[in-house]
């Protein structure tokens, strides 16, 4: 059994003081709390409500720290009828926490005793407002108490007070209340029983702490973490399916392809896929290269706006969609518009840029066409170019738009590069020209190269080893002798 509370112990006051310091310390940290939740913007972000309902929760703690050391510092007379643990736990618990320098929107704290010999009841001003009882109906005596807590928590309050008054048990406890006007509070009651000199219960002290708003800002504090969590798990989700919808729809091969197979003045091809610095933006970018029925080559690179699962989605129906019409021999400006009018179509609309080649190798000409995308980058004898782009304005921004289609006859050793727009890393203020240049620059390379592998691995040495905001694709071929 635990050690019971006797009337006559004294009283150990704190030194003012090391309060005072305390009060000044806990004042500040409030000031400078209340201040980062001012500046935390919420509107619809769950990280923004998450810090927003931490701060609040912070707020309410630091106000009740400020109270409870204002009443210490303070503390109450004792009444004449009221003493030793009663009156003690007045002093510590009663005083308002205006003297600290704290402003609460109602009182929190109040006290209570409950005298077994006499059946007197005493209740602090405190209390009356807390349980929202006028003074002049008088308090609450122990064996009503239970009259104002809501019928779910009786229960608990009859078997708190019994253990306290027969086996001497203190009490700390929490109770829901439903005051006169209506109004439902969360009240936290600690309680000690008071023995005579012959070690009998002679009363009972309580005090009494609103925390009403504490506990409703932990469960928003709760609310907005578990929201907070969930939409992570939602983002994760959709990420693993982004990556795996990716890996599905781009081409399986890896290394070098030959296109098409067994054939003078084939292309050598190469591709890469270069991920955005934040793993989780894969966005729409695509690269492929396959071999036509008619013995020709396909060649494309492209991108869709957006990232994630929606953005993947799309590049999966857009892939799909050219693999086809170029299956069938569509041409690549007709192509480009039929497209075009896919993207538009769409029940997810969004903006696309693409460039489609076709490869002849009996003729080594290049057939394309583009869509609002850079120019393929044509390598020759130690000097590049970028081919003249034919009319193309971006996928999915007009209705009924034209698309032009361009030739150009290659040679054997000629080096095409192929590319979506995010290659330029971030950190490097370039646009797409200087990117385009920079690129370029790199014929020399070219040249030495002996595959497009080895082309290829020079474009991600340049390129890849900087973070970028977006993700990127890059195709090189290749023309055999």
């Amino acid at each position: 059994m635990p050690s019971h509370l006797f009337a006559d112990r004294p009283a150990q006051p704190p030194e003012p003081g090391s309060v005072d310091a305390l009060i000044s310390q806990t004042r500040r940290l409030r000031g400078e709390v209340d201040a980062v939740r001012r500046d935390t913007v919420v509107d619809d972000d769950a990280q923004g409500r998450w810090q927003r309902a931490l701060c609040d929760l912070a707020v309410h703690q630091l106000d009740d720290l400020g109270e409870h050391l204002g009443q210490l510092k303070e503390g109450l007379p004792a009444s004449p009828e009221l003493d030793g643990p009663a009156a003690h736990a007045a002093e510590d618990e009663a005083a308002g926490p205006e003297a600290a320098g704290f402003e609460a929107p109602q009182t929190r704290v109040g006290s209570a005793e409950w005298n077994l010999l006499t059946d007197e009841v005493d209740w602090s001003e405190e209390l009356f407002q807390i349980f929202g009882r006028p003074p002049e109906a008088g308090p609450l005596p122990l064996d009503e108490l239970g009259s104002a807590l809501f019928c779910e928590d009786q229960p608990l309050l009859t078997s708190m007070v019994t253990a306290c008054l027969v086996d001497g048990k203190p009490i700390d406890g929490e109770f829901r209340i439903v005051r006169a006007d209506g109004h439902v509070r969360t009240l936290h009651m600690r309680s000690e029983p008071v023995l005579d000199s012959d070690g009998c219960t002679a009363s009972m002290w309580a005090v009494f702490r609103d925390v009403s708003e504490l506990r409703r800002s932990q469960r928003a504090l709760r609310e907005s973490r578990d929201s907070l969590q969930r939409r992570r798990e939602i983002a994760q989700t959709e990420h693993r399916l982004a990556v795996e919808l990716q890996e599905a729809v781009l081409p399986p091969w890896r290394g070098s392809l030959r296109l098409p197979h067994h054939t003078d003045g084939a292309l050598d091809v190469a591709a890469h896929y270069l991920p955005a610095a934040k793993s989780a933006l894969i966005g729409g970018d695509w690269y492929d290269a396959l071999e036509l029925p008619d013995g020709r080559s396909l060649l494309t690179v492209g991108d869709l706006t957006g990232h994630g699962v929606t953005a993947t989605s799309g590049m999966a129906m857009m892939l799909g969609a050219l693999r086809g019409m170029a299956m069938a021999g569509i041409d690549p400006g007709p192509l480009m518009g039929w497209l075009n009018q896919l993207l538009e179509s769409s029940a997810q609309p969004a903006l696309g840029s693409a460039v489609c080649c076709r490869y002849d190798p009996a003729r080594r000409a290049l057939s394309w066409a583009q869509a609002g995308h850079p120019a393929p980058l044509l390598f020759r004898g130690g000097s590049g170019r970028a081919l003249r782009p034919p009319e193309g304005v971006l996928l999915g921004a007009t209705s009924g738009a034209a698309y032009g289609q361009a030739e150009e006859v290659l040679e054997p050793g000629d080096v095409l590069v192929l590319h979506t727009d995010g290659l330029t890393p971030r950190g490097i203020e370039f646009g797409r020209a200087d990117g385009a240049e920079r690129l370029l620059a790199l014929a020399p390379r070219f040249t030495a190269a002996r595959s497009a592998q080895d082309c290829l691995r020079t474009v991600v040495e340049e390129f890849g080893a900087g973070e970028r905001e977006d993700d990127a694709c890059v195709l090189v071929a290749r023309v055999g002798g």
